[in-house]
């Protein structure tokens, strides 16, 4: 697994360097109050990882946080409600030698 997990970081990198070699031009982003000069390469890659990092934290908040909180209650109920049994030994039903 760890093998696989190396090849897919190295395909996104080798990805990542495709893109900012092709897209080699200079952009200014200008926000209101301050300007970046950068490459749009960069601008493509940087926003790419925002829009993974910001979908991945809506996953989280609206997915996974509340199934996790239901799966907890519902251990919390299964573990109130365990009832200590024993096992029931299996009924051997016996017939007499002649076979009737």
């Amino acid at each position: 697994m760890k093998i696989f997990r190396l090849l897919v970081l190295l395909a996104f990198l080798l990805v990542g360097l495709v893109i900012g070699a092709l897209n080699s031009q200079p952009i200014l982003i200008d926000f209101a109050f301050s300007s970046i000069a950068t490459t749009s390469g960069i601008a493509i890659i940087i926003a790419l990882f925002a829009g993974f990092i910001i979908g991945g934290g809506l996953v989280l908040v609206s997915m996974v946080i509340p199934l996790y909180s239901k799966l907890r209650q519902a251990n919390k109920l299964a573990v109130g409600a365990r009832v200590d049994t024993k096992p029931v030994a299996p009924v051997v039903e016996s017939r007499p030698i002649d076979g009737l």
